[in-house]
C-alpha cells in the first residue's frame, strides 16, 4: 500500500500545476498576439507604402505606413481601459478569451484587404480601422496576461520570474514573425512578395489564434482576483477607470516613464531600422531580419534572466543596468548596423536587446506591484498602454522624421538615448515593491488600502497601508 501525500504537499504540487498551467497558456496567447502586432510593423516598413499609398514618392509612402504602426499604438489606451473594466469587475480570464478573439480577426482581415489598385483610398481607410482593432485588443491583452501569471503566484519572492516569463512572449513573437516573413520571402521572388506574398503571415493567424483560444479557455482565474471578490464588503467598483485617475495618477505617470526607455529603443531598432538600412545602404532586407532576430534572442534571455534577478536584487536595479546602457549603446547600434558586415550587424542589435530586455523583463511584476487590486487591470493597463502612445508606436515615424530633417542618424542614437535617460530618473524616484502584497483592497471613501486575508489568516494580520 502506497503511502498517503500529506495534504499540504498535495496542495503545494496543485499549486505549483496551476501556476506553470496558466503561465504557458497565457504565453502561447500573447505570443500569438505579439506576432500579430509584429507582423504588422514589419510588413508595413517593408511593403505598406508601396502598395496603399503607392501615388506619394517612396520616402513619403514609408512615413504613412509608419504612421498607420502608431494607429495601434494610440487605440491601445482605449482597450486597456474597455478590457480593465470587464478585467477588474467581472475576471482577468474572461477579458483575455476576448482579446485574443479581437486581435486574430483583425490581423485576418488585413491580409484579406484589397489594395489601393483595387479600390482606391478605401483600401488605406481599412487598414486603419484593422490597425486600431489591433490596438484595442493588444491594449487589453497584455495586463490581464501579466496579471493572470502575477496574481497566481503566492510569493512575493518569485513574481519577478513569473512576470518575466510572460514579457518574454515579445520576443517570442517577434521570433516567430521574423521567421514567417523569413520564409515567405525565401519562397516567392520579390515580384510575388509584393503582389500576394506579404498576406500569407497575416492570415496564418487564424490557426494560431485558435490553438490560442482553446489552450487559453481551460486557465484558472486569478487567485488573488477570487480573494478581493470573496473577501471584499463592496461590489467591484462601477468605473475603475475613475479611481485610478482618482488615486494612482503618479504612478501612470511613473509607470509611463518607466517603459519609455525600452519601449523606445526596442520599436527604434526592430521597426525604423528595417527601412533605414534597406533605403540607406545596399544591405539586404534579410540580412537586417536575420541580425535583429538574433537579437531578440538575446533580448529573450536577457528578460528571463533580469526578472529573476529582481527577486533577489529588487525591481530597480535592473532598470538601472538597461537605462544606464541603452543610453550609451545607442550611439553604437546603427555605425555598426550601416558596416554592413553580418557578425557586426548582429552584435549592434543583441547589446542593445539585452539593455532593453533589463528593463522590459522586470516590468510586469514591477507595475503589477505599483496599483491596488481593486482596480489594478485598468491601471496597468492604461499606464503600460500610454508608454505604447509616447514610446512605441510613433517611435520609427520620430525616428524617420529625425533621419529626414537632420541627415544624420546620430539624432535617432540621441532620441533612444535621451528615452533611456528619462526612464533612469524614474527608476531613482521609484518605489521599492518587490516585497508587497498584492491582496490589497481599496477603501473609496478614506483611501486606505488594506490586504485581503487569506484563507486562515486573520484581518488582524493582514497589514494596512496607504496607496503609494
Amino acid at each position: 500500500m502506497k503511502p498517503s501525500v500529506p495534504a499540504a504537499a498535495t496542495d503545494t504540487v496543485a499549486a505549483k500545476s496551476r501556476r506553470r498551467r496558466t503561465i504557458i497558456a497565457s504565453m502561447v496567447g500573447t505570443t500569438i498576439e505579439w506576432y500579430d502586432f509584429n507582423i504588422y510593423g514589419s510588413v508595413a516598413a517593408l511593403v505598406f507604402g508601396k502598395i496603399f499609398f503607392p501615388d506619394v514618392d517612396p520616402a513619403a509612402g514609408t512615413l504613412l505606413a509608419l504612421a498607420t504602426f502608431g494607429v495601434g499604438f494610440a487605440a491601445r489606451p482605449i482597450g486597456g481601459i474597455i478590457f480593465g473594466h470587464i478585467g477588474d469587475r467581472i475576471g482577468r480570464k474572461a477579458a483575455l478569451i476576448a482579446t485574443i478573439m479581437m486581435m486574430g480577426a483583425a490581423t485576418v482581415a488585413i491580409g484579406l484587404l484589397p489594395t489601393y489598385d483595387s479600390i482606391g483610398i478605401l483600401a488605406p481607410v481599412l487598414l486603419v480601422l484593422c490597425r486600431l482593432i489591433q490596438g484595442i485588443g493588444l491594449g487589453g491583452e497584455w495586463g490581464g496576461a501579466v496579471l493572470m501569471v502575477v496574481e497566481q503566484d503566492e510569493s512575493a519572492d518569485n513574481r519577478g520570474r513569473a512576470g518575466s516569463w510572460m514579457q518574454s512572449a515579445s520576443p517570442m513573437g517577434f521570433l516567430l514573425s521574423a521567421a514567417t516573413l523569413a520564409a515567405v520571402s525565401a519562397l516567392t521572388t520579390e515580384e510575388q512578395f509584393m503582389e500576394w506574398g506579404w498576406r500569407i503571415p497575416f492570415l496564418l493567424s487564424a490557426p494560431l489564434v485558435l490553438v490560442g483560444l482553446l489552450i487559453r479557455v481551460k486557465i484558472v482565474e486569478s487567485s488573488v482576483f477570487i480573494r478581493n471578490q470573496r473577501q471584499s464588503d463592496e461590489k467591484p467598483a462601477k468605473a475603475p477607470i475613475l479611481l485610478v485617475l482618482r488615486h494612482a495618477p503618479k504612478m501612470i505617470l511613473l509607470v509611463v516613464l518607466l517603459g519609455l526607455g525600452q519601449q523606445v529603443a526596442y520599436f527604434v531598432i526592430n521597426v525604423f531600422s528595417l527601412s533605414y538600412v534597406t533605403q540607406h545602404t545596399d544591405i539586404s532586407k534579410a540580412t537586417v531580419l536575420n541580425a535583429v532576430a538574433v537579437g531578440a534572442v538575446f533580448q529573450l534571455l536577457s528578460i528571463l534572466y533580469f526578472g529573476r534577478l529582481s527577486d533577489r536584487v529588487g525591481r530597480r536595479i535592473p532598470f538601472f543596468i538597461g537605462a544606464v546602457g541603452m543610453a550609451v549603446w545607442a550611439f553604437a547600434v546603427y555605425p555598426l548596423l550601416g558596416t554592413g558586415n553580418f557578425a557586426l550587424m548582429v552584435l549592434g542589435v543583441s547589446v542593445a536587446m539585452v539593455f532593453q530586455g533589463a528593463m522590459y523583463g522586470v516590468l510586469a511584476a514591477f507595475i503589477a506591484e505599483l496599483f491596488d487590486t481593486s482596480y489594478r487591470y485598468t491601471g496597468i493597463s492604461l499606464g503600460y498602454m500610454l508608454i505604447g502612445v509616447v514610446g512605441g508606436g510613433f517611435a520609427p515615424l520620430i525616428a524617420t522624421s529625425l533621419l529626414d530633417t537632420t541627415g544624420s542618424v546620430t539624432s535617432v542614437a540621441i532620441y533612444i538615448s535621451l528615452s533611456s535617460v528619462l526612464t533612469l530618473i524614474a527608476a531613482y524616484f521609484a518605489p521599492e515593491t518587490s516585497k508587497r502584497d498584492l491582496d490589497r483592497i481599496l477603501d473609496n471613501d478614506t483611501g486606505i488600502t488594506e490586504s485581503t486575508p487569506r484563507p486562515g489568516e486573520s484581518v488582524a494580520h493582514s497589514g494596512q497601508q496607504r496607496p503609494d
